[in-house]
């Protein structure tokens, strides 16, 4: 007897890759699970009302004390939509968490020394709630994170080119 396959779409386990369905569950309740702790440890660290597109874009912005363009921050995050992005980053202006500063006909956007301080709350939050979970596997956390991350990526190109693919039908 073939084992129940946990899929959030059986018809699509019916397929010549039925796992396939199974890590297409597993992505989707993952993506909300990690929404979730964005937003939430955020909300720990001092900044509430965020939604997790906030979250990633403030990340983004402080990465590396550099100033970014809206179109490089929706590139990185994949974001297709700079509407959303853009939405984000008058949001967090407003917080006084990032700021524009224009050169030319583009803003270039970055992280406020405020900001700075939430990110680092953020950071001792994410290694006391996340990372204490992730180091309780004995060192094998670490290795199969990396394996995880590789894993992801990958999964990232296939799927964006069966978007495109998707869009010549």
């Amino acid at each position: 007897m073939l084992p129940t396959r946990i899929a959030s779409s059986a018809h699509l386990a019916e397929g010549s890759a039925p796992d396939l369905s199974e890590v297409e569950f597993g992505l989707m309740i993952a993506t909300h699970a990690f929404n979730r702790w964005m937003v939430r440890g955020m909300a720990a660290a001092g900044l509430t009302d965020l939604t997790a597109t906030d979250v990633m874009v403030i990340h983004h912005v402080y990465h590396r004390q550099r100033a970014k363009k809206l179109a490089d921050i929706c590139f990185t995050l994949n974001v297709e939509d700079t509407h959303i992005v853009n939405y984000s980053l008058k949001k967090l202006e407003r917080l006084g968490m990032v700021q524009g500063e224009r050169k030319g006909k583009e803003v270039l956007y970055s992280a406020t020394p405020a900001a700075a301080e939430v990110i680092q709350r953020y950071a001792a939050i994410r290694e006391e709630c996340l990372v204490s979970g992730l180091a309780a596997g004995a060192g094998q956390g670490l290795e199969v994170t990396r394996q995880l991350a590789n894993a992801l990526r990958a999964l990232s190109g296939l799927y964006d080119q069966a978007a495109r693919a998707a869009t010549s039908l």
